[in-house]
Order: C-alpha cells, then structure tokens, then sequence
C-alpha cells in the first residue's frame, strides 16, 4: 500500500504539473493566440500531450502492482473468522470487566464510574462502522442484549455524520436502525421497534420489507401485546461466568487483612539454590498458592517464546476422552520438550529444585506455552482431572499433583489468574512464577483450586505452564496421618 500511495502520488504530481502549463498558456493577462509559439504550444498540449496523460496506462499498471503484492501477503492479513473473533472479545471485555459501550466507542475502558479501568494514549475510537460489526456479530447469534447496546451506539455515530461517506465502510444509518428495530422487537419492546423502522423509511420510504413490518408492529401495539417471554429472556444479560466483576460475592482480602501472608529467601534445601535462593511471596494458605518472584531472566522468557512462536495453535480442552477447541478458552499454545533448548531443561531442573518434585519423565508433562492476546482468557476450571475418562489419564502417572505458572511478559492491563472459590486473584508479574497444589494429600482434587484466566484488556499475555503428577511423588509428598488432609 506504501508503494502504491507513493507511486500514484508521483503520477498525479505529473498530471498537475501538465494542467497548470496548460492553464499558464490559457490564464496569462498578456497571453494571445496571436502568438504562433502560445499558439503551438496549445495545439500541442490538447492534439498529443493531453491524450498521453488521459490514456496512459501508468495508473493501471500501479493498481495492478497494488493487487499483485495484495495477492502475495493475503493469506497472511486477518479473516473474516479474525475479524469475528475480535468482535466477541470486545463484548467478553465488555461482560467481565463492566465496560460501557460508549466509553469503548470513544477509545477509553470506562466503568459505570470514574476513573476508567484503562485509559490508553492514544485513544483509539471506534467508527460508526465499526460498532456495527460488533453488533452485527452478536446479532447473527440472536445476542440481543449485545446488539442493542453496539448498535445503538453505531445509530448515533452515523446519525452524526450522515451526509458523509467513507468509501472503507460496509454499512450505513439504514443498515444499523433496521438491524437494531429488529433487536428490539426480538426484545420484546415494539414501540421502539416501531419507531426506528419508521426513522430508516425516513431515508428509503420505498422499502417494502419495512413498510411490512412497520405495519406488523402497529397491529402488535393496537392488539395491546406486550413483551413475549422470549423477548425479556432476550434483553437479560448472557450468564455470565464467576470472571464476572459486576457482583462479587464478597470483597477480597488485600494481604493486610492477613498477617499469616509472608515473604521469604527459600531453598527448599536444594544445592541447586543456596546461593540464589528462590523469592518466595506465600499469596493465600488455603489453598497454598505462592509467587517466586524473578523466576526467570528476561533472556530466558524470550527463548521460551521465540521456541514456541512457530508451533502455536488454538488450544484445546479436554472434553470427557478427547480433546477439542472451546469459545471459553481463548488462547494459542505449543509443546516444548526438554530437549528442545537448553534453557527448557535447565528450568526443569529449576522447577524440580523449587517443588522438591520429580519432574522426570512421565512423572510430568511437557512445558505448555501459551499466549493469550485479544480478550484471551480461560474460564473456570481445574488443571486436575475430574474424571477418570480424562487423556490425563494417557500418561499411566496419575492425576495433575501440582501446577507451576511462569509469566513470560507483562501485560498493560487485566489477564489476572482468579481463583473462583477461594475469592482471590493473582495479578500478571513478569518472570514469576505461580505454584499450587491441585490435590490434598489424600490424592482427592482440591476444590478451591478452580481458577480462571481473566480476559487480556491490554497487552498479550504469555505464560509457560509445567504440570506435575502425583506418581512418582510419593515420598516426596506423603500422605498425611489426616485421611482428609
């Protein structure tokens, strides 16, 4: 595109130049056609040069390189499945978070009060255009709730700048009323209906689907119908998972509130780190979860990435005996095998020496690295296996024992690791690394372990994970002499 703007730019500079020798010869105070040299000149310029610039093939030849390089790149530029995807996490930050559709609209994460959540510089508004196609894509699913409020706030942007035309937009004000009156008698509230088909035959009265429907919504309101069961359930928000901000059960305790939190130097009495004990940050006791701070180098974080950048993939969960993509886990994910750099063993061997655990094959899987971007996020769930039909189960070592969550980057904003039960969460903190249990030492899965990433609102969220399973442990971790320990 840079070529193309460059190369049309030339050729118009070119073609100014000729209209202004042209219009010199025709414009001058002194000029005369008495002149046998002004004279030629003219004949000139309109007999052979003017049809050389109207018929040069130059424009057509920059648009064909123009398309001939789009065609090169074009499996590489997003999809329709991309630009879809994009839409529905900005209605998944919209739910979580508490977002107001205008405020997005406007370039800015505002809640239902200030400050905003987020407020990047610079600020990134929103087209008329674009709030339609997020409410387009919640409108093809029958998600009245999100329709109405994007494009609501999409017939309020073109309404301010109707009249102009963006030759890059693939909708208008007519498009956004009728998609939205329908909306709203699929929410059940005809009279708004009404009104928005009657403002879309304001600017095209010959219409006849919505002659028709404006005459259905007046027989409607004159039988006196109200709202249908189906159009309440319609403007009721989706459920909305326990990522949900709206409503929490109960305010979090800051560590203040709990004076058995605490830090420490550890060496967990491992050789391997008496002299760079590891930075130890017990987060909550029930369940143990802890923060080991400066975890890994820079260095380090970047080859785990740049190992993992060509194999990743839509990650998948486990769904009874297989495993399969799922809307609730949004995210890409590799393999990495100790083989495969010596930074990934030498952070085995890190990990083994912080947990006192033996991560020797199949006592352990793979190193999982995943990278959440664009409202990336992983709902409730447990990294332990709650059946016994689970490909867990494959590896013939058990369940999950034990997790170990690195975090390769930072973030701008949101992507914290919460957990559901236990009304806790955990904040992004580059190069440290998550640990806890997912069993009780009586091998039963620990029920305050459910943890959900919440949605990426700024940023892309990299983490590594390590999952440790109980064979091999047995020594390691004993039981307990409390059978429900």
């Amino acid at each position: 595109l840079r070529a193309y703007l460059r190369d049309e730019s030339s050729r118009l500079r070119r073609l100014r130049r000729f209209y202004q020798k042209v219009q010199a010869l025709h414009q001058h105070p002194k000029a005369s056609v008495d002149n046998p040299l002004l004279a030629f000149s003219l004949i000139k310029r309109l007999h052979s040069d003017w049809p050389n610039v109207i018929y040069s093939d130059e424009a057509t030849l920059n648009s064909q390189a123009f398309h001939a390089g789009l065609r090169e790149v074009e499996q590489e530029l997003p999809g329709a499945e991309d630009l879809d995807g994009a839409a529905r996490a900005l209605m998944r930050l919209q739910d979580v978070y508490a977002l107001s559709v205008k405020g997005l609209a406007r370039g800015i994460f505002q809640r239902a009060g200030p400050p905003p959540l987020y407020s990047p510089e610079p600020r990134v508004p929103l087209s008329a255009d674009d709030c339609f196609h997020v409410g387009k894509v919640a409108y093809d699913v029958g998600d009245h709730y999100h329709s109405i409020a994007w494009l609501e706030e999409a017939v309020s942007l073109f309404r301010l700048s109707y009249g102009s035309w963006n030759p890059e937009d693939r909708s208008s004000l007519e498009d956004a009323l009728d998609h939205l009156a329908f909306s709203y008698f699929m929410a059940g509230n005809i009279s708004h209906a009404l009104s928005l088909s009657r403002e879309f035959l304001h600017y095209d009265p010959s219409n006849h689907r919505v002659l028709r429907n404006v005459a259905k919504y007046e027989k409607l309101l004159q039988m006196g119908t109200g709202t249908s069961g189906a159009g309440r359930a319609a403007m009721v928000p989706p459920l909305l998972s326990p990522l949900t901000l709206r409503a929490p059960l109960s305010p979090q305790q800051t560590p203040e509130q709990l004076p058995q939190l605490s830090c420490s130097y550890e060496t967990n009495s491992s050789p391997y780190l008496v002299l760079q004990p590891a930075k130890k940050e017990t987060v909550r006791l029930r369940p143990l979860v802890a923060l080991y701070h400066d975890f890994i180098s820079d260095a380090e974080a970047e080859t785990i990435k740049g190992l993992a950048g060509p194999w990743l993939q839509r990650s998948v969960v486990a769904s009874g005996e297989k495993q399969q993509k799922a809307d609730y886990r949004i995210s890409k994910s590799a393999w990495l095998k100790d083989t495969a750099d010596p930074v990934v063993r030498a952070l085995d061997r890190r990990i083994a020496a912080l947990t006192g655990l033996d991560l020797r094959p199949p006592y352990a899987e793979y190193l999982q690295v995943v990278n959440y971007g664009l409202g990336g996020h992983y709902e409730p769930h447990f990294d332990h296996a709650t059946s016994l039909k689970s490909p867990l189960y494959r590896m013939k070592s058990g369940n999950r024992i034990a997790t170990v969550m690195i975090y390769l980057s930072p973030v701008e904003a949101g992507g914290s690791t919460a957990f559901i039960y236990a009304n806790f969460s955990v904040p992004v903190v580059k190069n440290a690394a998550l640990f806890w249990w997912n069993l009780r030492r009586n091998g039963d899965g620990d029920g305050d372990t459910l943890h959900a990433g919440c949605p990426v609102l700024a940023g892309s969220k990299w983490v590594a994970n390590k999952w440790i399973h109980e064979h091999g442990q047995e020594f390691r971790r004993p039981c307990s002499t409390d059978p429900r320990d």
